[in-house]
């Protein structure tokens, strides 16, 4: 540890005396002789180096490691020549001591000298067929920006071990894009099919479907799954995962396929109503014309039984927040609540009867079933997520007091989506509770808040106008306008939210929205309305004008792609 210190702190001369005295006693500790070496060529000590490695190699002839070390010490003099033979000696001695390779390249490596390290590496498994240095040659070509070998290198790594797939999918995603015009994405590809082409397996099948998922393909990831099923009917699975990825992408019509195809192939109940949930998910957020009658299939076909229960309460959440018919969904909920098996299935109803509860105006009633269920199940994410519901449930009924104390307790929670919930909704209140006993101001955007959880949406754009307008130039008005600006993107009024946003912008340009604005801004001139000159402009003002932003990777990879560039 001394000896490490003074060489890290450039005290060479005390580093040497320390690391030769640790060598003399430990002949085959490769690092010692690593920083040996190392200091006394930072003295210029070139002549000991040279003794010490030709001694070395005299008395050890098969550590034929030493002539990448004695090689490196004629190239640190500028004696390129002469180093190109060690470095030879040492490559050419992998045919007959290829046990000996990967320090070799290792060495190589960690003297910046890339290409013979690559050719070390593969001299060794040339000479050694067990031998597999594929990972550390790709990651050689990655850093020379030699990207076709690199992934080359990773195709080659789960040829010869498909166990190496996750790993070669982690690493390969920091090259990668959601550009399919990418660069290094039609690199990707071409090095997948032509392997493909020569040796087929159902791997390059999974590595083509991931790269599609990446960029956003889903309909081309679905085609490689579906032939992926043709050949082991197990792949179900990929599909059902594919199918869930689509959705969560708004990709909705792929994901119908997908789940279509569950419902044709599948020979698992389990399978079947999670592809029927889905199926009316997909009905409700693409506002289709027969959702009655797809909920009343199902439990016509399988029941309203224990099975079913979570298609019970999407039926309940669609009769409360797209019909307005909150009494059917209590005796949706109530019926199914008779037929719950266990206390965790108990406690999703009873947060969905509280919702429904908070929908009528009826919070004492929500709120004893969101403690019921903090009660039943404590520490469990159900409880942690009724603990929120009390919180924004008594911030709803102007109860603010109650509601911050839970919010401070809910803000350190394991469930990042609860955590993030409860501290804007904490910040809302800390931020806009007045001194005096006089908070209109906040009972007037928590009304606002609440219409938009009815889902209310228009409502609750005219109730954040009269705060806008009631209370300008006091804290509470950014919230409503950024509020209100989400809600305008939400029922697709995109100018109106532009606006808003961009008077965020201009009302404090250090304020606390400025970046999501601009992000936010940028987002729908890309996503929406096609207008990639106006999109790039505001990624840009968040690279240059906001570099603490945490849309600042996401920003400039966007900006970049828009531009044209070739992203790495």
């Amino acid at each position: 540890m001394l000896a490490e210190r003074y060489y890290r702190d450039g005290e060479f001369e005390k580093a040497t005396q320390l690391f030769k005295s640790l060598f003399e006693k430990n002949k085959y500790n490769t690092a010692y002789l690593k920083r040996l070496v190392s200091s006394y060529q930072e003295t210029s000590k070139f002549d000991e180096v040279e003794k010490l490695l030709k001694k070395r190699l005299l008395e050890k002839p098969k550590h034929t490691y030493l002539n990448v070390e004695l090689g490196y010490n004629y190239e640190k003099q500028q004696q390129k020549e002469t180093a190109k033979i060690y470095y030879d000696k040492a490559i050419n001695s992998i045919k007959t001591n290829n046990n000996m390779g990967g320090l070799i390249g290792r060495l190589f490596n960690d003297n910046a000298l890339l290409d013979y390290a690559v050719l070390a590496y593969k001299e060794t498994m040339r000479y050694n067929p067990n031998a597999n240095y594929e990972i550390q040659i790709a990651q050689i070509y990655g850093e020379k920006g030699a990207f076709k070998e690199m992934f080359v290198s990773y195709i080659d790594l789960i040829d010869k071990n498909e166990n190496y797939l996750n790993s070669v999918q982690r690493l390969t995603s920091r090259y990668i894009t959601d550009d399919r015009l990418n660069e290094n994405n039609i690199l990707f590809k071409k090095a997948l099919i032509r392997k493909s082409v020569s040796n087929p397996k159902n791997v390059w099948n999974v590595l083509l479907s991931w790269l599609f998922v990446q960029q956003k393909e889903y309909e081309k990831a679905l085609i490689q799954e579906k032939a992926l099923f043709n050949r082991n009917p197990k792949n179900i699975v990929n599909i059902i995962n594919l199918g869930f990825n689509s959705f969560n992408n708004k990709a909705y019509e792929t994901a119908k396929k997908c789940f279509d195809f569950i419902l044709e192939k599948s020979p698992f109940i389990e399978q079947v109503l999670t592809a029927n949930l889905y199926t009316v998910k997909i009905a409700i957020v693409t506002n289709q014309e027969n959702i009655e009658s797809l909920f009343e299939a199902i439990f016509n076909r399988y029941g309203k039984k224990s099975a079913t229960l979570k298609i019970q309460l999407e039926y309940a959440d669609y009769l409360t927040f797209k019909k307005n018919e909150p009494e059917k969904a209590i005796t949706v909920l109530t019926t199914a609540k008779a037929i719950a098996k266990s206390k965790f299935q108990q406690a999703e109803i009873k947060i969905k009867l509280g919702d429904v509860h908070v929908f009528t105006g009826n919070y004492n009633r929500a709120l004893i079933y969101f403690s019921q269920v903090q009660t039943s199940i404590k520490n469990h994410p159900l409880a942690q997520k009724a603990r929120f519901k009390v919180a924004q449930t008594s911030y709803f009924k102007n109860d603010f007091k109650w509601a911050f104390a839970q919010l401070k307790v809910l803000k350190a929670s394991t469930t990042q989506l609860i955590a993030n919930d409860a501290l804007d909704l904490f910040l809302i209140i800390s931020d806009n509770q007045p001194k005096d006993s006089l908070d209109l101001g906040l009972q007037l955007y928590a009304k606002a808040d609440l219409l938009a959880f009815q889902n209310k949406n228009t409502q609750a754009i005219d109730t954040l106008q009269k705060v806008i307008i009631d209370y300008k130039g006091q804290k509470i008005e950014d919230e409503a306008i950024f509020k209100q600006a989400n809600l305008f993107a939400k029922i697709n009024r995109f100018q109106d939210a532009i606006n808003n946003y961009t008077q965020i912008i201009a009302l404090d340009k250090e304020g606390i929205f400025v970046d999501d604005s601009l992000y936010l801004i940028a987002e729908i001139y890309e996503s929406k309305l096609n207008n990639t000159e106006k999109a790039s402009e505001y990624y840009q003002k968040i690279i240059f004008e906001h570099p603490s932003s945490i849309y600042l990777v996401d920003a400039r990879k966007k900006y970049r792609k828009l531009r044209g560039d070739i992203v790495n």
